[in-house]
């Protein structure tokens, strides 16, 4: 029998965790890209303790390892911004990060502020637009940040009354 991978709240003692692993998952975006100085491999700790402690974070554990990761909050506007959704290597393809996206959806979905998800990726990360786009996200906005790349921004209505419960799912 295999282990559980289980979500639950982030705290701040996760954030070292959650920073080394967003360090891993991220090398495969900037070479995508040819640039290593993205904004996930130059944040600090401290701006990632201060991420988590003012929206909502979420990690799911394998064991007592923080193989995933993601994080938002929810603006003025209404919208819950969800972003630096990550997975360990090893653990990609499983559906851990559709798993994730439900669960901070679930969370949001409580906030009678949240209108609308939000999230943004490369115009080359196919894998995460395959992923965002079978959640039923849909393109709203691109944007060329720089000679190499263009951020897509997806978006989807937020869907009231879904309830967060605990978020456990097989390995």
């Amino acid at each position: 029998m295999g282990m559980s991978v289980t979500i639950s709240a982030a705290t701040e003692q996760d954030a070292e965790h959650i920073l080394k692993l967003q360090y891993l998952c991220y090398q495969s975006e900037a070479e995508l890209y040819g640039d290593y100085a993205i904004e996930p491999l130059t944040q600090t700790l401290d701006d990632l303790k201060a991420e988590i402690a003012r929206g909502c974070a979420l990690v799911a554990r394998l064991g007592g390892e923080v193989v995933a990761s993601v994080r938002g909050e929810v603006d003025s506007t209404g919208t819950a911004r969800i972003a630096k959704l990550i997975v360990h290597p090893r653990m990609q393809r499983h559906g851990l990060g559709g798993r994730l996206l439900d669960a901070i959806e679930a969370v949001f979905a409580q906030d009678p502020a949240a209108k609308r998800f939000q999230l943004f990726t490369g115009h080359r990360s196919e894998g995460n637009l395959r992923l965002y786009r079978s959640r039923g996200y849909a393109p709203v906005s691109r944007e060329q940040v720089g000679p190499r790349l263009t951020v897509v921004t997806l978006e989807k209505e937020a869907v009231k009354g879904v309830r967060p419960g605990t978020f456990v799912a097989s390995a």
